[in-house]
């Protein structure tokens, strides 16, 4: 029998970061999934204003993929005015296409964000995202009330979602109601902060999660909803 395929997923950055600093960020987690998952990272299309954080003789500016004022974001913002997310949607849309296919989407932070509102609009029948699943990692739901249409329905695509005790950027709770958001989600915990965990008991995690989705397994099951 010929062995199955990786799992394709494409990764979306957090905030002031790009697709480069996060394959930086993710070797643990790709050598944990070598051989049953492969990430391919894509850039935000916004970039963002230099700061002090930032290399100045860098060629990788951050990036981010929507503001909630102008050039800043917060993640517990009621924007009144979020600009950028509609650019972000259709950069996701356009490495879909282009990139695919692609099995699921991987997400941190802010990308998480973003990869849980494509979710609620696959969950809706949206053509442009054909994705079976999304790994969350430090996301939350955008506060701003423009963007609240994409969780006033329970979002029927299964989850994995990635929660920091300790993470101090985005506080476990944040993440936590996110993953509410969503039909029978299941969490996978971790001691540390802001950071996407690779150590035995996520690759556990996220290695089970996967395997529901399996080329070789035919049809995907949805996970059961509980902790991991």
């Amino acid at each position: 029998m010929a062995e199955a395929r990786p799992l394709r997923l494409l990764a979306l950055h957090g905030y002031r970061q790009s697709a480069r600093r996060l394959r930086q960020r993710t070797g643990a987690l790709r050598k944990a999934l070598r051989g049953r998952a492969e990430l391919v990272a894509i850039d935000a299309p916004h970039l963002l204003p230099a700061s002090a954080e930032d290399d100045p003789d860098g060629d990788d500016p951050p990036r981010g993929w929507w503001f909630s004022g102008p050039g800043t974001f917060e993640a517990g913002e009621a924007a009144a005015a979020p600009a950028g997310l509609e650019e972000s949607l259709s950069a996701v849309a356009a490495a879909l296409a282009e990139h695919g296919p692609f099995d699921g989407l991987l997400g941190f932070s802010q990308g998480a964000a973003l990869a849980a509102m494509v979710c609620a609009l696959r969950a809706r029948g949206d053509p442009r995202f054909p994705v079976a699943f999304a790994v969350l990692v430090a996301g939350f739901p955008s506060r701003a009330p423009a963007h609240g249409h994409f969780y006033r329905e329970p979002i029927a695509l299964p989850t994995l979602h990635v929660v920091g005790d300790t993470d101090a950027v985005i506080a476990a709770p944040l993440s936590r109601e996110l993953a509410q958001c969503f039909v029978e989600p299941v969490v996978l915990t971790h001691p540390g902060g802001h950071f996407i965990p690779a150590a035995a008991a996520q690759k556990k995690g996220y290695l089970e999660f996967l395997e529901r989705f399996c080329p070789a397994q035919g049809q995907a099951e949805r996970p059961g909803a509980g902790e991991v």
